[in-house]
């Protein structure tokens, strides 16, 4: 290996000696500020937080406070000339959470799945809508696995049927999902049921609901620590045509994202 690691090698290893000249100065201030933010936070009270297993309110303020998220997951073609989705950098961003603490990571990475389906959709109402939530510090979710079933997509149980007025019921239940306790959006998996869709039952469906919603129930959090990860619940929840994200193969596409 060379004597000179790489910027990113020095900053696994320590956040403070990041060498950011050749980095753009947009990017350098959000790195610079999530690692101030750690620090001033400091060891003991990130100790005694992950101990503690507090949900990471700070941290989500923060977020939201310096518009983050919105900048790092926004594609440029949604946001207002300061954003764009650009792996080197959301890298260098995992790092730094990851060195802090894997909570803090897990929130930003479940973001990122629930985003997955979104933007690689062709709904495209539902992505302003999204890059609204990120400006104002939302988190998202993906509805993927159920319990019965974990992740094999091929089993999942959740449904879409007609609704009398229009739209859609979905019903079904989800586990083992981050954020839902507080997703502006939920990437949720099912299929049409059996009458409804050219595939007769097996037709996939990615549809966007949200988890504070009358008809979502946050069954309960899984596991104990600081992290959010639910079981959730849908009983004839409302799905307008405008939250359908994909069907059909791009739904299935979407899954694996």
């Amino acid at each position: 290996m060379p004597n000179d690691p790489s910027p990113l090698n020095r900053m696994l290893i320590d956040p403070n000696d990041l060498d950011l000249r050749d980095v753009d100065p947009e990017t350098a201030e959000i790195l610079r500020k999530t690692v101030a933010f750690f620090e001033t936070k400091g060891k003991t009270q990130l100790k005694r937080d992950d101990h503690e297993r507090v949900w990471y309110a700070d941290f989500l303020a923060f977020i939201a406070e310096n518009s983050i998220f919105a900048k790092l997951l926004t594609p440029a073609a949604y946001g207002d000339g300061t954003t764009r989705w650009d792996t080197w950098r959301n890298c260098a961003f995992n790092e730094i959470l990851g060195f802090y603490g894997l909570h803090y990571w897990y929130t930003w990475q479940v973001t990122i799945l629930g985003l997955g389906p979104i933007w690689m959709g062709d709904n495209e109402a539902i992505k302003l809508r999204t890059a609204a939530m990120l400006r104002d510090g939302g988190i998202f979710g993906f509805g993927l696995s159920e319990k019965d079933h974990g992740a094999d997509v091929y089993s999942t149980e959740m449904t879409l049927a007609p609704a009398e007025t229009g739209g859609w019921r979905a019903n079904g239940r989800k586990y083992y999902i981050g954020n839902a306790n507080r997703a502006a959006l939920v990437s949720t998996l099912g299929k049409f049921a059996a009458t409804d869709g050219p595939g007769g039952g097996d037709e996939f469906v990615f549809f966007a609901v949200d988890s504070q919603h009358g008809q979502f129930e946050c069954v309960r959090n899984l596991v104990n620590v600081q992290s959010y990860v639910a079981e959730y619940s849908l009983v004839d929840y409302p799905v307008p045509d405008d939250a359908v994200l994909s069907r059909g193969q791009a739904a299935w596409d979407s899954a694996l994202n």
